[in-house]
């Protein structure tokens, strides 16, 4: 059976895509929930949108770029001089601080033929329909680690930091950009909460008071301890001697009649 957010949404993306502007648009709620997290956004995929730019007889691929809002405005092209697409990576481009790198290539999605809406019914199929849809930034926690790693490196990207995307249509016969979209709107990565800033229920206290709630009470429970202890101790102590021993009189010994008759 299938899921009904799942349909609304797919058919809302299928029915917006011919009048999406031209600049990567973050992911529907809908499609990806918690987007952006700490060190990923979730891209819809430029479907249509490059379909004027496309010649019939010829091979297109799509690069994703990506740089961090920072970065100089001066340094946001993403050829080099020329036609030809730059190949800047992660590492160059310092995470994406000095100019754009590249994050993502993959083939153009068809817009006459998209993933099969009914597939999103099966459970199954559902993580393949989405990655047909959606390109996720920052997927790959791997290739940094990897000396051998030759594919486009597509790291976490940083928490708290905003950035821009832009995908870029290459004529894969010729290796020259036939057409790119705008930078995308700023978005901005999830911020790590220091511990001070930590909503703790109830109350919405701060993480400081938790922690000294939580230390009073420790204390609290070790002096009622230490009470009790203390009472029971008291009460199994052993009296001192009994009355029995006390009242009874010391006895003496007679005297010998013939020491007093010798005495005598």
């Amino acid at each position: 059976m299938c899921r009904p957010w799942i349909v609304v949404a797919f058919c809302c993306l299928g029915q917006l895509c011919a009048d999406q502007s031209l600049k990567p648009q973050i992911a529907a709620p809908q499609l990806a929930m918690n987007n952006p997290t700490l060190t990923t956004v979730a891209l819809e995929k430029p479907f249509c949108v490059f379909d004027r730019s496309m010649h019939p007889n010829k091979s297109y691929t799509i690069y994703l770029y990506a740089m961090k809002e920072s970065a100089s405005a001066m340094s946001s092209l993403v050829t080099d001089g020329s036609s030809k697409p730059l190949d800047s990576t992660f590492q160059q481009t310092n995470g994406g601080q000095l100019r754009p790198y590249k994050a993502g290539v993959f083939q153009v999605p068809s817009c006459a033929s998209p993933p099969r809406l009914v597939d999103a019914g099966d459970v199954s199929k559902v993580s393949d329909v989405l990655k047909q849809y959606l390109f996720r930034v920052g997927d790959d926690g791997t290739c940094l680690r990897d000396p051998n790693f030759l594919d486009v490196c597509n790291p976490p990207l940083a928490p708290g930091t905003t950035y821009r995307f832009k995908y870029v249509l290459i004529d894969s016969t010729e290796g020259i950009v036939k057409d790119q979209t705008l930078w995308s709107d700023p978005i901005k990565t999830r911020r790590v909460k220091i511990p001070l800033q930590v909503d703790t229920w109830p109350g919405r206290r701060s993480a400081a008071m938790f922690v000294i709630t939580s230390i009073l009470s420790v204390l609290l429970f070790l002096l009622l301890a230490g009470i009790l202890a203390a009472v029971s101790l008291a009460v199994r102590r052993p009296e001192g001697p009994s009355a029995e021993t006390r009242c009874t009189p010391q006895t003496t010994q007679p005297s010998d009649p013939r020491a007093q008759l010798g005495s005598e």
